[in-house]
Formats: structure tokens, sequence, C-alpha cells
């Protein structure tokens, strides 16, 4: 990938073309993920998602748009899942708790980790210029949290003076740390202790009779 050539946009591809993306994307960030950016090449790349060097070459012209590419792609799966109406867009105790049990009753948690976490945690320590893109999406998703508070505020259900976006930083660093230390542990228990701690903390914060 030596190349200056701009990567082609997604939108601007047949629905063929993004197949393929989307399989290159796919294979880069489980590659990346256990091997780490370095010790990923191009060749692996190829031969897993089945392209040619000049496909290969054609949607990601240098390393960096790939990696640009793989945070982008694996931080909208996080975010879509986040999004969806399973939690109720984040606006009552029982919808955090639900998020919470749902990444605790997962068994391979522990194995597996945050796919965005683990990512994010090979990608750093490169030179790339990918640390704001990084950033981006990690706001991104402490905004989720940070959005469905701001309605439990709205709706009664979390006291005024609380600090939604310090709440939602707490929540994220909460996951982020649980999932760690849950892969060290090599059970789920770290991260149950971690959000169960974290969301009694934000319990704590709401009226004794919140509204219905």
């Amino acid at each position: 990938m030596t190349t200056t050539t701009a990567a082609p946009a997604p939108h601007t591809l047949t629905s063929k073309g993004q197949a393929t993306r989307a399989r290159i994307l796919e294979q880069a960030a489980e590659l990346i993920y256990t091997k780490g950016v370095h010790a990923t090449n191009n060749e692996q790349i190829r031969r897993a998602a089945g392209v040619s060097g000049s496909q290969l070459n054609h949607y990601f012209p240098t390393k960096e748009s790939l990696v640009l590419a793989v945070i982008a792609w694996q931080a909208e799966r996080v975010l879509t899942f986040h999004r969806g109406e399973r939690f109720g867009h984040f606006d009552s105790i029982d919808a955090f708790r639900e998020w919470a049990d749902h990444y605790v009753a997962y068994e391979r948690a522990y194995q597996e980790g945050c796919t965005l976490g683990s990512l994010a945690s090979e990608i750093i320590k490169t030179d790339l210029d990918v640390h704001e893109q990084l950033a981006g999406e990690f706001d991104q998703w402490r905004g989720i949290f940070r959005d469905g508070l701001q309605r439990m505020q709205q709706l009664g259900r979390l006291d005024a003076d609380a600090d939604p976006t310090r709440l939602a930083g707490l929540l994220l660093a909460a996951f982020q740390g649980g999932m760690l230390l849950a892969q060290v542990a090599g059970n789920n228990a770290p991260l149950a202790d971690a959000l169960g701690a974290a969301i009694d903390h934000v319990q704590a914060l709401t009226p004794s009779q919140p509204d219905a």
C-alpha cells in the first residue's frame, strides 16, 4: 500500500464493490485484533478476504486508509447495537441494567473482549494518524449514554444536578475496564462488578420515587 490514490467512498461503489469492501474490512479487523497492526500485512488480508492485490489497493491505497476504515466499520457495529430499540434509548435504570446483563450473560465476553476497545488498544500503539478518529468513535458511544441520561433527567428519573456527561464517561470506563479485567481473570465476574457498581452509582442519583 504505497500509492497515495484516494480510497473510493463507500457510497460510490456498486453493491458488489460494497460487499467486497466489507469483506476486506471484516477480515482486516479480525487480523488486527489477533495479530496487531504491525504484524498484519497485505498478503494476510488478501488471502483472508479472497481478493487480489490490485483489489485491496483499489479499496484501500494506504495502510492508514485501511485502518481508518476498520475503525469506522467496527465502531458502526457497536454504535448501531447501542442505538437500537432494545434498550429504550437508555432512558431508565432498567435499560442500563439490561445492557449490562446482556454482556455479562454472554459466555464468551471475557474471551472476545470489547471489539472496538480491543481494536483501539492495538491501533493506539502505532504511529498511524488515527487517534482523532478513535477518540471520535468513543465520543459517539459515550454520547449515546449521555443522551439517555439527559432524557432520564427530563423525565424526572435522574436528579437535576447530576452530570450526564460525567456519568456517561463512568459507564463507558466501567465497561472497558471491566472487559479488560474479565479477560485477565478468564471469567465475566469483573465485568459484572464494574458495570454493577457504575449503574448503582447512577441509581443513587435518581429520585426516591421516580416518575413512571
